[in-house]
C-alpha cells in the first residue's frame, strides 16, 4: 500500500488549476503511442451535469487531437441512471443464490442479495436462475464467464450496492450502464468539442460501451490505450481520462 501510494505521489500533476495523474505512455501492437491523464474530480453526484464536468475538469488540459474516455459510472450518475437501496426487497431467491455466488457465479457484484434481486427484476427469475446452473455447471469443466454471457451486458453493468466500497454513497446505490451511448457521446462532443467514449474499464477488461461517431480513434487503438487500466480503482476518483495519440 506504501509502494502504491508513493507510485500514486509520483505521478501527481497540477496544471491550469486541475490536478490529474500522468500515467505515461503506452505503445500498441501497430507501435502507435498514446499519453494518458487521469483526472482528478470531486465526488460527483446524481443529477450533475457533464458537459460541465468537462469544461471544469477536461478542458484546461485539453489539446487538439486528444480524445476523452467518460467513466461509464459517473455517466450514470449524471443521467439520474441510479437505483436506491430502498427501493430493492431482496427475496428469496436473491438470498439463497447470493450466498451461492462464489461457487456458480465469475464475478464479487452478485455475492451482494440487493445487486442479486435487481439482476432478478431486471431480467426475471427464469433467466437467473437458468444462467446460474450453467455457470455451475460449466465451472466443472474450466468455463469461466457463463453466467454473465446468458443475463447479457444490462447485468453485467450494474455497479454498486457494495458494502466494501470506498464511498458510503456507492453503498446506498445501484449505477446502470446508459443505453444510448452514442447518443451520449455526441452531444458531450457537440458542447464541448471533445471526442468522447464511454468506458467501463477495470483491471479485468476495458468495456467498451459506446463512442462518439466522429471519434477518430478505432476500437482496437481505444483498447490499446486504456489495457493497463488508467482509471485506477479504489478512491482515486479519476472517472476522465485523456488519451492523447504521440507521433
Amino acid at each position: 500500500m506504501a509502494s502504491e501510494s508513493k507510485n500514486l505521489e509520483s505521478q501527481r500533476r497540477v496544471e491550469n488549476g486541475v490536478e490529474y495523474f500522468d500515467r505515461g505512455v503506452i505503445t500498441g501492437a501497430s507501435g502507435k503511442r498514446y499519453g494518458r491523464y487521469a483526472i482528478h474530480t470531486h465526488f460527483i453526484e446524481v443529477g450533475e451535469d457533464q458537459a460541465e464536468l468537462v469544461r471544469r475538469y477536461v478542458l484546461p488540459l485539453y489539446q487538439p487531437g486528444d480524445v476523452l474516455s467518460f467513466g461509464a459510472k459517473v455517466m450514470a450518475m449524471c443521467t439520474k441512471n441510479v437505483v436506491t437501496k430502498d427501493s430493492v426487497k431482496p427475496g428469496f431467491w436473491a438470498k439463497a443464490l447470493s450466498k451461492r455466488a462464489s461457487e456458480t457465479v465469475a464475478g464479487v457484484g452478485v455475492h451482494e442479495p440487493y445487486k442479486m434481486q435487481l439482476a432478478i427484476n431486471m431480467v426475471g427469475l427464469p433467466k437467473i436462475l437458468w444462467a446460474s446452473a450453467a455457470s455451475a455447471v460449466t465451472k466443472l469443466f474450466g468455463k469461466k464467464g457463463v453466467f454473465w454471457e446468458i443475463v447479457g451486458p444490462e447485468v453485467a453493468g450494474i455497479d454498486g450496492f457494495y458494502y466494501r466500497s470506498s464511498f458510503d454513497r456507492y453503498k446506498e446505490l445501484a449505477l446502470l450502464n446508459n443505453t444510448n451511448p452514442v447518443e451520449l457521446c455526441d452531444a458531450l462532443e457537440a458542447a464541448t468539442g471533445v471526442p468522447t467514449v464511454l468506458m467501463d474499464a477495470n483491471d479485468i477488461d476495458q468495456n467498451q460501451l459506446g463512442k462518439g461517431t466522429n471519434f477518430p480513434l478505432t476500437d482496437a487503438e481505444i483498447q490499446e490505450a486504456m489495457k493497463d487500466n488508467p482509471s485506477g480503482q479504489g478512491g482515486e476518483l479519476t472517472p476522465f481520462i485523456l488519451i492523447r495519440p504521440l507521433g
